[in-house]
């Protein structure tokens, strides 16, 4: 397509268009990270939308030629890309907050790693469940989720119809609120062993008062934690995948609220 056959108009739809999926892109989990390069996010974004954009114009019906009115309706576009991101890495949120709790009940409270996704210290076991989290999303295609909901959300929620005075807002600190209860799910098998563990050992201290049971539980602790973290593997993907399996759900919500 020549460029001298693009109107104004077409030019202002797809910059919209491109707020919202350039948003969607920055802030979804995996893609959205520093890990990938900025070059290869608007490589990504651009790409997208010349593909969708034939498809979702039709839905764009927004004449006004006013400089102020694009930018405000471009910053919709990007804060509901932004709103769609943070929903879906609440479960990563989850993940690590779970792993950061079992880390520091396994006695791994200073064993920091470097984490290239937030460009800070984590704990050793809420980077290995963040990884294994990260390859449970691009094993069942959770990224598929995203490019469906991208061309559907035209049709959902029209580039101009973005209502914060509805019940988004209260949904989405409802499924905060969640993200707390999913990272005690995926605690709770190891922290219910070393419940117990703790429990014997105080008995064993009271029996054998002459045993150190300070440093015989670090070694029982981590191992019990490994031998558990190993044995539930199966029950932590099975929810990974109900809570990715929801998300197209999750968003159709999100769409209804914001448009009051």
């Amino acid at each position: 397509m020549e460029l001298s056959l693009l109107s104004v108009t077409t030019v202002q739809h797809m910059l919209i268009c491109l707020s919202r999926v350039a948003a969607i892109i920055t802030s979804m989990p995996v893609f959205g990270t520093n890990m990938v390069p900025g070059r290869v996010k608007v490589s990504l974004a651009v790409m997208l939308t010349l593909l969708i954009f034939p498809a979702v114009e039709a839905q764009i019906n927004f004449v006004d030629f006013s400089v102020l009115s694009t930018g405000l309706l471009m910053a919709n576009e990007i804060l509901l890309g932004a709103m769609l991101g943070f929903i879906a890495r609440l479960i990563f949120t989850a993940v690590e907050f779970g792993g950061t709790v079992v880390g520091y009940q396994m006695g791994f409270a200073a064993a920091n790693v470097y984490d290239p996704q937030n460009q800070r210290q984590v704990s050793l076991m809420s980077q290995f469940q963040n990884v294994f989290a990260i390859l449970v999303f691009l094993a069942i295609d959770g990224h598929h989720i995203f490019l469906r909901t991208l061309v559907a959300s035209y049709e959902l929620l029209p580039p101009g119809l973005l209502d914060m005075s509805g019940p988004a807002v209260p949904y989405i600190v409802e499924l905060m609120g969640h993200m707390l209860i999913l990272a005690v799910r995926f605690s709770a098998p190891v922290l219910a062993v070393l419940l117990l563990s703790g429990l014997i050992l105080g008995i064993m201290s009271r029996v054998f008062p002459q045993m150190n049971v300070f440093l015989l539980s670090f070694p029982i602790n981590i191992g019990l934690s490994f031998i558990i973290t190993g044995l539930t593997m199966t029950v932590v993907v099975s929810l990974l995948q109900n809570e990715f399996a929801i998300l197209p759900e999750r968003f159709w919500l999100l769409f209804e609220g914001l448009r009051g």
